[in-house]
């Protein structure tokens, strides 16, 4: 088992594999006590090498790691890639460039909606995975060896991923499918942690405008003291006081002792006067700039029937073509595509648009028909 723990050995393997097309890459990281995930492991692969690198190891410099990782002649190949590329860009200021995310892939070449990667290597290989150390505490030195072991097969069997799915993006001219889902991993305003923008990860469980305003401030105000002092989210404040905030408007320190989602004393502690700033900030925002708020009503009986045959024409689509429906257009998509004159969804645009947004708009237009052949939906154009 090759574990690097010194610079100068680290260095030697990444210049190793700089000089390869492609390298497997997977990181092993802990966040249940921080906001920003701590590196604990890295784990290289490419033709002929693989290796661990323990970013813990007293004196370690990363440097050769995120330059091997900024280097654009080497594809670098992830499964699930967001947090990884996650932690790269947060650790180095950087995204690995070229990405080929392997779960995507999958779906591309028909594998269903984001498979694991155990599963995906069953299908591909017939490998099997041992997941038992799954759940290791990665912070925690020495490491056993059937612990680097495991973590060391989330980029050996990659490679055989890989290879397999390039081939068949290749045999089914769908490379460049892939590369429009790649563009979004790889830019790094994907990664940028905005506290403005806290609150559109938040189920928005407020009644009305001014409900949505306080929520939006009080997330900013959450968002920007966890990364400041690096704990959880909910270290700082539950979403469901979140909610409760938002919806009570308290305008006075006092008031918060009355909501059940808060300790008793909250309201005497230092945060209770950022809350109520934050709840005072909200109820001076311009309530017709807010974003709408979806009322949780049901869409119009013919918006409503346009969706079912939405959701056939994409489940067809997905089929014939071999590609999840997921990956295609979300159930989301579908309501803004039924309910909007023009709607403004990935599916209305490239090879999503080609398989299914130009159809769906031909059906919604009046000028498609589905019908059922050989038990197989299809669909025939009217117009």
């Amino acid at each position: 088992m090759y574990v690097i723990t010194e610079t100068k050995d680290l260095s030697a393997a990444c210049q190793r594999l700089a000089k390869l097309p492609y390298v497997t890459v997977d990181t092993e990281f802990l966040r249940e006590s921080t906001f920003w995930p701590l590196l604990c492991l890295i784990q290289l692969a490419g033709e002929g090498e693989e290796m661990i690198v323990d970013p813990l190891a007293k004196g370690l410099d990363l440097k050769p790691f995120y330059e091997l990782m900024d280097n654009r002649d080497v594809i670098k190949v992830f499964h699930a890639a967001r947090q990884d590329v996650e932690i790269i860009h947060h650790q180095a200021g950087i995204v690995p460039q070229p990405i080929f995310d392997t779960q995507v892939a999958a779906m591309v070449c028909g594998f269903g909606d984001s498979i694991s990667y155990v599963n995906l290597v069953k299908r591909v290989t017939g490998g099997h995975i041992d997941k038992s150390s799954q759940f290791t505490d990665w912070s925690r030195r020495p490491l056993s060896k059937k612990q680097l072991t495991y973590a060391l097969g989330d980029v050996t069997h990659l490679r055989d991923v890989y290879l397999s799915l390039a081939k068949e993006l290749k045999a089914s001219n769908r490379g460049h499918w892939l590369s429009e889902e790649m563009a979004t991993l790889s830019a790094p305003a994907t990664y940028v942690t905005r506290p403005e923008d806290a609150w559109k990860r938040l189920k928005l469980r407020v009644r009305n405008n001014k409900g949505l305003a306080i929520l939006m401030e009080l997330a900013a105000w959450r968002e920007a003291l966890a990364q400041s002092q690096n704990v959880p989210r909910n270290r700082i404040l539950r979403d469901e006081a979140l909610y409760d905030i938002a919806n009570q408007a308290p305008t006075e320190t006092a008031k918060l002792s009355q909501l059940r989602t808060l300790s008793e004393g909250f309201a005497r502690s230092a945060r209770a006067k950022e809350i109520v700033a934050a709840v005072q900030q909200g109820l001076q925002r311009d309530f017709s700039t807010l974003p709408p708020l979806k009322t949780g009503k049901p869409l119009p009986a013919e918006a409503g029937a346009l969706m079912d045959l939405l959701r056939v024409l994409l489940k067809a689509s997905a089929a014939r073509n071999k590609v999840a429906p997921k990956l295609i257009a979300s159930t989301a998509d579908l309501e803004v595509i039924a309910s909007q004159t023009t709607p403004e969804v990935p599916a209305m645009k490239g090879w999503r648009f080609e398989l299914f947004g130009e159809n769906a708009l031909k059906l919604k237009a009046g000028n498609l028909a589905l019908s059922v052949r050989n038990n197989e939906v299809v669909w025939v154009e009217t117009g």
